[in-house]
């Protein structure tokens, strides 16, 4: 919300604003049990009373009225559509509580807002917010709030040429996919080869959640996400490199391949 409130405008109100602010105040007293084994109440003063004419509820009732306004802002004839798209950013960074680096795009607010104009309901629109939900726990000062992630509806991933959908979530593969094959190596403490032989077992580069190829023209770039050295330090924890290297040897071509014997080959 922060970013988007910079490039652009969000309409926050007050009963998310207060939902996100109580689970910050939650989360930084988790760390800090965490961390300290302290509660945030033991450093705050006991009476603090934070009241409203128009109290906390639903995460789900709260979603449900926010659209209905959004709704009645683009209703025909009415002139408040910069108010309608103002909201309508504001669910789509609520929606980013499902999923890593999710970046809202004026595209995604323009099929928000034509899906609500032709008429679509909510759970068309933004598919993903039935996939949250929140934990209340406690009263008073000890009251926590946590957002949480539910099963929702299935969402269908569009491409060019596809039926239009209501919103496309867009994600910059750059920042995910984000390691070269010799950072990979190093950071695994391994020569390249080694690495590759390591890849090549555990089947990262067929892996979509580990490996991306990136293509400029004729050029092709692997680039492998932290999915990838996680699954690589992990195995290196419990295998030995030998019994690794001599069937996946990248440098062997031509010579007769060694069939691998470990457990749990994908090469």
């Amino acid at each position: 919300m922060r970013d988007d409130e910079q490039h652009w405008f969000n309409e926050v109100s007050e009963q998310l604003l207060y939902l996100h602010a109580r689970a910050g105040v939650s989360l930084f007293d988790d760390i800090l049990k965490a961390a300290f084994g302290e509660s945030l109440a033991d450093h705050l003063p006991h009476r603090v009373l934070p009241l409203s004419a128009d109290p906390p509820r639903d995460l789900t009732l709260l979603i449900d009225e926010e659209f209905r306004q959004i709704a009645d802002l683009l209703a025909p004839g009415r002139r408040v559509r910069h108010d309608a798209r103002a909201r309508i950013r504001t669910l789509l960074a609520l929606e980013a509580h499902t999923e890593a680096d999710v970046k809202v795009s004026t595209r995604d607010v323009n099929r928000v807002e034509k899906g609500i104009k032709d008429g679509l309901g909510r759970e068309d629109v933004f598919p993903k917010l039935g996939d949250i939900g929140t934990e209340v726990d406690g009263e008073g000062l000890t009251l926590t709030v946590h957002f949480t992630k539910r099963a929702g509806a299935p969402v269908r991933y569009v491409g060019d040429g596809s039926a239009p959908a209501a919103a496309i979530r867009e994600v910059d593969l750059e920042k995910r996919f984000y390691i070269s094959p010799k950072d990979l190596a190093e950071r695994c403490g391994l020569t390249g080869p080694r690495a590759t032989a390591l890849r090549r077992h555990l089947g990262i580069d067929a892996d979509p959640k580990c490996c991306h190829i990136f293509q400029f023209a004729s050029q092709k770039h692997p680039r492998f996400s932290d999915n990838a050295l996680r699954s690589m330090q992990e195995a290196m924890a419990v295998l030995d490199m030998g019994d690794v290297w001599q069937p996946h040897n990248p440098s062997s071509r031509g010579a007769p391949r060694l069939t691998c014997t470990l457990e749990g080959c994908a090469g």
